[in-house]
């Protein structure tokens, strides 16, 4: 990734343009582009307002930037504060995500349904899972995964377990949404995010040392394009850190998505691992938002938006820094991603609305409901969906947390019925939609 373009220095830009500030600042240009939030890396190929440069421009932006600046109590490595802009397009943002996302926002209508939201839940998760870690570099398919997570076999190779500790640490943070970010909670989610998957065992659940050489590097060319505090500092600056996010009466006030946000991006930034800093600092923002009671972010996996463009993500990460710690680029980057991730939930609940009511009648129709559960119809949803699927008793467990016995009757109910079949593949069990599936539905509509 090329290095973004070092903006030129407020202080020349100032003095080379001292009986110009007044007209720059009363033209209002220093808003524009409207909801947008451009580094000077992109600003400098953007046609100027007429009867200005380039840098005219970025003077008139920067001006209006620092006036709604909001100092955070969080520093870089060399005691300077970062800051956010704390303008209305942001507000706007965090105003859409309050509205979709949390509170006592009304349920979609496809997620009223407790299988359904259980179903859902299981499959977003396997989603973050997924696309984490193939942003940390695991190669395998989503397919191969999810029939990993849902079977419960143990993962076969390095990638699978990135996956497989993935999942299990979005569990975790879900227990431990009610207590206060520490030291113990921070490594033993690293633990379990990294466990199995480091060249180096003993990097697992510990804090960087100061023997760890770290730095964020470019694989394609060895550019560094981090390098994070020193790790004598570690445990001071992650104090100051933790209270941060567990603070609840900041003054002046900081919206909970912004600290969530924040966290993600400081984790990002004092890299306190050898390894898995960013998948820990993405399970993270799910606890803050979590715990924040924005309970849809449970249905929401962001990396899979995330993954679409990881150059974005990055650079989001380099403008804030070599922007005079401006983490407000990462900021609006990461609620683009939230409002996107929102959309793409509604998406999929309406197609799946729609793809529920075909189905329940074809059902009704067959005078099956009176004798399948829930869990059941949901099932046969899948398998009409996903005619080469297979199905264990231990995955239909897991899918709709119910006990094993109570699995198995559902499954070999449906071989009774003849919409499904069994075969033992080694010591278990293996259901697939039967030989004649839809025939067998016309017959039973008869």
């Amino acid at each position: 990734m090329r290095m973004p373009t070092t903006p030129p220095p407020l202080s020349k830009l100032l003095q080379a343009r001292a009986g110009r500030i007044g007209d720059l600042i009363g033209s209002e240009v220093g808003n524009s582009p409207k909801d947008r939030y451009p580094h000077w890396s992109e600003l400098r190929h953007r046609k100027p307002p007429e009867g200005l440069s380039s840098e005219d421009w970025w003077l008139a932006v920067k001006i209006a930037r620092l006036s709604m600046r909001h100092v955070l109590p969080l520093e870089d490595k060399g005691g300077k504060s970062f800051w956010f802009c704390d303008s209305g397009y942001l507000h706007r943002m965090l105003h859409q995500i309050d509205q979709s996302a949390g509170g006592r926002v009304e349920l979609p209508a496809d997620l009223v349904n407790p299988t359904n939201r259980e179903r859902y839940l299981v499959d977003s998760l396997a989603e973050e899972a997924i696309t984490s870690s193939q942003l940390e570099g695991a190669a395998t398919t989503r397919l191969v995964a999810k029939e990993m997570l849902r079977s419960g076999r143990s993962p076969r190779d390095r990638s699978e377990r990135m996956i497989h500790n993935n999942y299990n640490g979005m569990e975790f943070v879900a227990e431990v949404v009610d207590e206060a970010l520490s030291t113990p909670i921070l490594l033993e989610l690293q633990r379990i995010l990294t466990d199995g998957t480091l060249d180096d065992p003993e990097a697992v659940g510990r804090l960087r040392r100061p023997s760890d050489e770290v730095s964020v590097v470019d694989q394609r060319d060895g550019t560094i394009l981090h390098e994070p505090p020193d790790a004598e500092d570690l445990v001071e600056r992650m104090e100051r850190l933790f209270e941060f996010a567990n603070r609840a009466d900041d003054e002046p006030f900081i919206h909970p998505v912004v600290k969530a946000v924040l966290l993600h991006f400081m984790i990002g930034y004092e890299h306190p691992f050898v390894d898995g800093n960013g998948r820990t600092a993405r399970v993270l923002f799910y606890w803050a938002m979590a715990k924040s009671k924005y309970w849809m972010m449970e249905y929401l996996p962001i990396s899979a938006i995330i993954r679409k463009a990881p150059a974005q993500y990055a650079r989001s990460y380099l403008y804030s820094e070599r922007d005079d710690n401006d983490v407000t680029y990462f900021l609006d980057y990461n609620l683009r991603v939230v409002l996107r991730s929102i959309e793409r939930l509604h998406r999929y609940l309406a197609g799946k609305a729609h793809d529920s009511q075909e189905f329940e009648r074809l059902l009704g129709k067959a005078h099956l409901l009176a004798v399948l559960n829930h869990r059941q119809v949901a099932l046969l949803g899948h398998m009409h969906k996903h005619p080469g699927a297979s199905y264990t008793i231990g995955g239909h467990c897991r899918s709709h947390r119910v006990t094993y016995q109570t699995a198995r009757t559902d499954l070999r109910n449906l071989v009774k019925l003849g919409l499904a079949d069994s075969a033992k593949r080694g010591r278990m069990f293996v259901f697939t939609q039967a030989e004649g599936f839809a025939q067998q539905l016309r017959e039973l509509s008869k």
